[in-house]
Formats: C-alpha cells, structure tokens, sequence
C-alpha cells in the first residue's frame, strides 16, 4: 500500500512491524481461528518467529489454512485488534516530532488497510490475501513481506524522502525483523525473540513500548 497521510517533509521514520509489535496479538492466527485452524496455525508462526522455518514458506502454509473462509472474518479480526501498550504515544511523539510512521508487516492489507489511518500510521506495506467469489483462497497475491522486504520497504522510504537511514527507527519483535531492524539507524527490540535479542541497538521488555518516545526524541533533537 502507499503513503496514507505521510508528512511532506518527515524529519526521520519510525517503522513498526505489526503483529506482537504495533499489535499484541497475529493477524494470521485470529484469520486462522475463524477456519477452526487456530491451535495449529498458531504453532507455525511461533516457529517462525523464533526463526526456526523459513518465512515464506511457513507463511504460505499458514495461508492455505484460510482456503474458504469468507472475506467477512477480516472484519471480524480487525475489529479484535488491540494495539500494545505504548503505541499511541509513542506514534504521537513520532507525529509530533515531524516523523514518518510506518507498518512493514506480514500480515494483510485485507485487515490492516481499514485500521492503520485511525492509528496514525502514514505508509503500510503488508501481504494480501487473494479473495475469489467472497472467500479465501488460501493464496497470497504477488511478493511476500519477507525479512529482506521489510529491509527494502524501510530503505525506500527513506531514499524517497531523502533521508540517511542514521534517521530512522524500526521496531521489531522476530527474527523476520532482523534486516530491517539492522539497517535502520536506531533497531529496536520489543520483548524479542532470541534470534533478534542481540541485533536490536536497544531492547524493551513487554509494557515498555513508551520507551520509543525517548528514542524518537533524541533523534529529533539532533535533527
């Protein structure tokens, strides 16, 4: 997806992956629960975020799951969302600091596009879920939202907005965060897996997101 609302001018970009960082739950598992697959979808993703199957294959796996369950559940899911304690203030800050926010995400636009404008995120960049007669089909459209992705995603926003990455935050929780938090010249870890631990400049524990706030005002302070 493209830029919702961004600033013409960002002073920097605070990038968040989505599920159990920006959010506290997975968008995947709570679509899977809808297939009464939830248990063992579930499984997969824990897997993979510790970093031990390859993303884009247990992705797709985890997606077939999905095969006929009706578009409606993206509702249904988007409406259980809760965001982590310590987002809004810190997307406040980032906001108010003349800051990018954005999700690089491999959840989906199909639950995602409707929520991350009232979250006050400028530019989303997920997978989507092929729909075919209102239901699922098991499939993902086009390229996966892979560690590399998100590196790229992160990358590219700063180049088109002509920004060294040295201003940039991302914040992660998997191992399929690791290039992007890596790259961005501040990487953070929120309450991370093991295999992102010791990648992350900085690592919060779970309930001290806010903690951004401080980060993101530093780096605005040196603009």
């Amino acid at each position: 997806m493209a830029a919702m609302s961004a600033p013409h001018r960002p002073s920097g970009i605070l990038c968040f992956d989505c599920d159990s960082t920006f959010i506290t739950g997975e968008v995947l598992d709570l679509l899977a629960e809808e297939a009464g697959r939830g248990e063992e979808v579930a499984a997969v993703t824990a897997r993979a975020m510790a970093g031990e199957l390859d993303f884009e294959e247990s992705l797709r796996t985890r997606v077939r799951a999905l095969e006929g369950v009706d578009v409606a559940a993206a509702g249904r899911v988007a409406a259980r969302l809760e965001r982590t304690p310590g987002i809004e203030e810190a997307v406040a800050a980032a906001r108010g600091a003349g800051f990018l926010v954005a999700l690089a995400s491999g959840g989906f636009t199909n639950v995602l596009d409707n929520l991350a404008p009232g979250w006050g995120v400028d530019h989303l960049k997920a997978n989507t879920l092929e729909v075919s007669d209102g239901t699922f089909t098991g499939r993902v459209v086009g390229e996966i939202v892979d560690r590399q992705a998100k590196e790229r995603e992160l990358r590219a926003l700063a180049e088109r907005h002509g920004l060294p990455m040295a201003r940039t935050v991302a914040v992660g929780d998997g191992a399929n965060d690791i290039d992007m938090v890596t790259a961005a010249g501040v990487g953070v870890g929120y309450d991370p897996k093991p295999a992102l631990a010791g990648a992350a400049d900085l690592v919060l524990g779970s309930g001290e997101m806010a903690w951004v706030v401080d980060v993101v005002m530093r780096l605005a302070r040196e603009a």
